[in-house]
């Protein structure tokens, strides 16, 4: 993950409208936490209390449910009062069985293949916006 990212811009409305957002703000990603941490400072979104990669889950990726109980059980919050964004809509199965609202965010992707737009997601996706930043501030 040792790459430019002068390629990816600020982007202060995105961390306002997340920042608007109630609740705790949690990052987990199937990176590592360094390179998420990177992501964010070039991008300037401050909001996140903590950052979950692939080593803090035990190396167990999304959509092992394991790496999803790792992140509730280390901050303790009940998944039916959790939000998880997500752009590949296998990641959100797990969370929507749990209870929690899930948004794919983006086209989705199965690994390296764009979904079609035809293509049925599935119950476990309930949202889906390609406009991150307007989405949010619909919410508050």
């Amino acid at each position: 993950h040792d790459i430019d990212f002068s390629v990816l811009d600020p982007n202060p409305d995105l961390a306002a409208a997340i920042a608007a957002l109630p609740g705790r703000k949690i990052i987990h990603t199937n990176a590592d936490a360094l390179y998420a941490g990177r992501v964010l400072a070039q991008c300037q979104l401050p909001v996140f209390e903590a950052i979950y990669g692939i080593q803090e889950v035990d190396f167990h990726p999304k959509p092992d449910a394991r790496a999803y109980a790792a992140v509730i059980d280390a901050h303790g919050f009940d998944p039916a009062t959790a939000a998880m964004f997500e752009d590949d809509p296998r990641n959100l199965e797990v969370p929507a069985s749990l209870g929690m609202r899930t948004v794919l965010v983006g086209s989705g992707r199965h690994g390296p293949d764009a979904l079609t737009a035809d293509h049925t997601l599935g119950p476990h996706v309930q949202h889906r916006t390609n406009d991150l930043t307007a989405f949010l501030r619909s919410l508050v």
